[in-house]
């Protein structure tokens, strides 16, 4: 059996590393299958592809039940990454489908990437630098870290990175988690709050909360209401936490002062998008995690997760 085990992987990240699958899966025999990887494999995509395959080394598709259904060879599905929660684990487990990940895998770079957005936002070092080069000399107002307050929405090992790297700045530190939280918070000197009073009393607010069906838009309209216009707001999580029609309202008549976004609701975000045209929003491409040490580490752990399970499924 373990000649004819078929590894299906749609993982963008593993897909741009497969020498490193191929010596491992091809001396047991195990057969490799690369789907032309985009940023995320939908429900209908997924369909086609996963009937043959006895491990899934997937990013962020839409595993759903109905998926799962059509594939009863498969033993793992083996997330790239941390994040689970576009993988329907109820139906894995009911189907006895181990899913695997690699935790904390990248709450080092993602931590960093949002202190490097709120310290462009405070010492705005790439607008200057335009002035300068276009011959302006203007002294802009900026202000310290340390006279601003961050909402940490989500305290789990990123958020905690997140408020590990604040406290050293000297930032006023406000959490916000469904679960609790009040020792971890301790540590970093992080006052427990509701999310309203953390979204009304932040100069700065940080999302690392799980995209769960009930976190969907939780930024919304009502909760931009609520943060000061001077604030700004960074996501480095999931894009389906933030109606992005509100925000890009908020942006466009002063609501909110500006924005930091990693990710989207639709992953590539359109060029058509009207937060490309605006000058206080600053935009990635999903790529907040990227550490090349970190990245390996995930390419090892997410190896080891397909080999322990299919070698023991053909022992």
């Amino acid at each position: 059996m373990a000649a004819t085990s078929t590894v299906l992987v749609t993982a963008p990240r593993a897909c741009q590393s497969i020498d490193s699958y191929r010596a491992a899966f091809e001396p047991r025999g195990w057969r490799l299958v690369l789907h032309p990887p985009v940023e995320r494999h939908d429900e209908e995509a997924l369909l086609p592809l996963v009937t043959d395959a006895d491990a899934l080394i997937c990013g962020d598709d839409q595993v759903t039940d109905r998926v799962l259904a059509v594939a009863p060879r498969l033993k793992i599905i083996a997330k790239w990454g941390t994040g689970i929660d576009s993988i329907d684990l109820d139906a894995a487990r009911r189907r006895g489908v181990v899913v695997a990940n690699t935790p904390d895998a990248f709450s080092a770079p993602v931590a960093d990437s949002v202190l490097a957005y709120l310290l462009l936002f405070a010492r705005r070092p790439d607008a200057m630098t335009a002035d300068v080069r276009a011959g302006r000399w203007h002294r802009l107002p900026l202000v310290a870290l340390n006279e601003l307050t961050l909402g940490i929405v989500g305290f789990g090992n990123i958020g905690r990175a997140v408020a590990c790297r604040a406290a050293a700045f000297g930032m006023s530190l406000l959490a916000h988690d469904r679960c609790s939280i009040e020792d971890e918070a301790a540590r970093y000197g992080a006052r427990v709050t509701t999310l309203e009073e953390l979204l009304a009393s932040s100069d700065c607010v940080t999302l690392h909360a799980n995209s769960r069906p009930d976190n969907r838009h939780l930024i919304n309209k009502a909760a931009l209401a609520l943060m000061k216009p001077t604030a700004i707001l960074v996501n480095t999580a999931r894009g389906a936490l933030v109606d992005e029609q509100a925000l890009i309202s908020a942006l466009v008549t002063g609501r909110l002062a500006g924005a930091a976004l990693d990710v989207f609701d639709d992953e590539p975000l359109s060029p058509g998008s009207p937060l490309t045209t605006l000058p206080n929003v600053y935009l990635a491409p999903h790529n907040s995690n990227s550490s090349p040490a970190a990245a390996a580490r995930v390419h090892a752990n997410t190896i080891g997760h397909v080999v322990r399970v299919l070698d023991t499924s053909t022992s």
